[in-house]
């Protein structure tokens, strides 16, 4: 049964931010310097953790802004601040244009057909000249899982499904289509950076019913089944992973893409 979106703004804050979000953020932290920064925005800042991260690191100096992708998510930002008295502006607000020294934005989730419209929307809110930081998944994320879902979609009699796995694999920009689509949307002195992965599960069943994979990312891969069909393919994934006796293993292309506006 689909979490409700309460449920999934838990899940975000107790579990996903360190399982997945945290590969991601480490990235950022060795790249990333607001000292000559008065303000900076978190785009998708999901439950305020990591905002709250670069508030203790720069806040003297800093001010920290960060919208939050739903109000469930928003409650627990705000609670966690006012729990350690942190002065981090947390909203759901849409920002004027040219607003900030800094923007960082979490991608991780977006999906790779928006991705173009965010990094627009994410340079749209820096000032001239601001430092603009960007991370997602690239080409090369989640190979293991997508070779074993198609073999799963020919099992179950589904392989005119088979052009949904085709486009998962397509649809994941590389690290120069970013490049390009960042430079598109007014981003110069582009810089790349990645770090390669690994998640690990000691079978099927326990990759198919962690958080990170049955509610964020299978929800996403498998849209277009209906429910029936995600059941079987899910039990199917499962004794495919089972069969192969060993933990599953799979890869995430952790990328940061960092500028200024141009």
């Amino acid at each position: 049964m689909a979490k409700t979106q309460k449920e999934l703004a838990f899940l975000r804050d107790l579990i996903i931010q360190e399982e997945w979000t945290q590969r991601f953020t480490e990235l950022v932290d060795r790249h990333m310097d607001l000292s000559d920064s008065d303000n900076m925005l978190y785009i998708n800042a999901g439950t305020g953790g990591h905002a709250l991260a670069i508030y203790e690191k720069f806040g003297r100096t800093t001010n920290v802004f960060a919208t939050i992708e739903n109000e469930d998510m928003l409650a627990i930002a705000r609670d966690k601040a006012a729990a350690i008295r942190a002065d981090v502006d947390f909203s759901m607000l849409r920002f004027d244009d040219d607003a900030f020294d800094a923007v960082l934005a979490d991608a991780s989730f977006v999906a790779p057909a928006d991705l173009e419209s965010f990094i627009e929307g994410t340079v749209r809110v820096a000032r001239t000249g601001g430092d603009i930081a960007i991370f997602m998944p690239s080409a090369g994320s989640f190979g293991e899982v997508f070779s074993l879902l198609w073999e799963a979609f020919l099992n179950e009699d589904l392989p005119d499904r088979g052009v949904a796995i085709e486009n998962l694999i397509k649809n994941l920009p590389t690290v120069s289509r970013i490049e390009e689509i960042a430079a598109a949307a007014g981003i110069v002195n582009i810089n790349s950076q990645l770090t390669n992965e690994i998640f690990e599960y000691e079978n099927g069943r326990e990759f198919s019913e962690a958080p990170l994979v049955a509610d964020f990312l299978l929800p996403a891969w498998l849209e277009c089944l209906d429910e029936n069909e995600k059941t079987r393919v899910i039990d199917q994934l499962t004794r495919l992973m089972d069969a192969e006796e060993i933990a599953f293993r799979f890869a995430l292309k952790a990328t940061l893409l960092t500028g200024e506006k141009g």
